[in-house]
């Protein structure tokens, strides 16, 4: 018997259009037909989409590395767009001393200390959008949130932020195949780029913020001068896209379960919960890649050396061996090992502060806001690797 035979192959393209739009069936297919799977369409690929195998390849950084790409491209075998991030496309011993200087600016101490600060907005915020009545909750809510305190804290000034936007866009896009959602991605950019690269300059952030504390850990002797901007650079292009992802899919979550809001409105304290129910049930990151950096196997399915392993985050975290009734968004579960943040050495590491900006929004909106309602068809904004939301029409009921 031939490695692959055993194998069960499935004629699914997870980048086209109706999967992106519509992921659930797709995630079932897979996860029924085995604990790996090949898709004709990339042949060279195996895929996991049951918790316990996506579980595993994440937490074998050993095994399975970052450092040929999070992405479909392998860096080992073809060019990357621009130059790999030195923390989420780094293996040990790299990625430590990288990983262990954002840990410390983004620690428990660092979100105690904006906590006030992010509140103090989330609770301005809401207040304008329940003044307006009718809303769209990305652009009204989950955009300008997230694009106002963390570049904030960051350090960045005030202008052009819609640029990390459309930085983000492209680098989440970039994970995947070359396709068109990729080549408008990089169209958009273009001329951005520069800007982005002159805002991981010392000189264009304000002093004490995160930026800055990268640079002052150059100037320790922690890392080098060279590397401070692409440092800065993995803050822009991941720190803002992805938690307005989340906050839009926990705002729609909400917003199509009526009951689980009135929950929330009656106690606020579920703010949290309720985040961290939407991040499993309406998974930000998709999917995410790792590659056999020698013979291996998963699930006693043997692997080759140098292969492309696709973890299905949002499958994973809608697993019915792993969860019960999976597909119910429940805002009293206790979502516990979710994939939403990844796992592992390379989980997120400002995922503390995404879970902060969640909570203080859900909990500004669960204290002034009776009830949630759709007042028309949320539109989707396709991306290779978010699940992202481009419209969210909304009606707030005062409390």
């Amino acid at each position: 018997m031939n490695e692959t035979a055993a194998v069960p192959e499935l004629d699914i393209d997870p980048y086209a259009p109706e999967n992106l739009l519509h992921p659930y069936p797709m995630h079932e297919r897979m996860r029924e037909a085995g604990a790996v799977v090949r898709l004709s369409p990339y042949p060279s690929v195996m895929a996991c989409a049951r918790h316990e195998q996506v579980h595993a390849v994440l937490n074998d950084h050993a095994t399975f590395i970052s450092s040929a790409g999070v992405g479909l491209t392998n860096f080992r075998t073809e060019k990357p767009f621009r130059p790999p991030s030195l923390i989420l496309e780094a293996d040990p011993p790299h990625h430590t001393a990288t990983r262990a200087i954002l840990s410390r600016i983004l620690s428990p101490k660092t979100v105690m200390q904006i906590r006030a600060t992010f509140a103090a907005e989330a609770d301005a915020l809401v207040e304008r959008c329940v003044a307006k009545g009718e809303i769209d909750g990305i652009h009204d809510l989950a955009q300008p949130y997230p694009l106002k305190v963390f570049p904030d804290a960051v350090g960045l000034d005030g202008e052009g932020r819609e640029n990390l936007l459309l930085y983000g866009d492209l680098v989440f896009n970039s994970m995947g195949p070359r396709n068109e959602l990729l080549a408008r991605s990089a169209e958009r950019v273009g001329p951005v780029t520069q800007w982005i690269m002159d805002h991981c300059q010392r000189a264009q952030l304000r002093p004490g913020g995160f930026g800055d504390q990268i640079y002052q850990a150059a100037e320790a002797g922690e890392i080098t001068m060279e590397q401070a901007p692409m440092l800065v650079r993995s803050f822009l292009s991941a720190g803002v896209d992805t938690t307005i992802n989340g906050i839009g899919n926990a705002l729609y979550s909400l917003a199509q379960h009526p009951g689980e809001y009135a929950r929330l409105h009656g106690d606020p304290a579920l703010a949290r919960p309720a985040f961290e129910e939407a991040l499993r049930w309406e998974s930000t990151a998709q999917t995410f890649y790792r590659t056999a950096v020698r013979a291996t196997e998963i699930a006693g399915v043997p692997v080759q050396e140098n292969t492309k392993v696709l973890c299905m985050l949002a499958a994973a975290n809608r697993d019915p061996r792993k969860w019960p009734d999976p597909d119910r968004y429940d805002i009293t579960r206790r979502p516990v090992g979710h994939m939403a943040f990844g796992s592992g050495i390379h989980g997120c590491v400002g995922q503390a502060i995404a879970r902060l900006e969640g909570e203080v929004v859900l909990s500004a909106l669960a204290r002034r806001v009776k009830r949630i309602e759709l007042t028309g068809e949320p539109t989707r904004r396709l991306n290779n690797t978010l699940r992202a939301l481009e419209t969210l029409p909304l009606r707030l009921i005062p409390a």
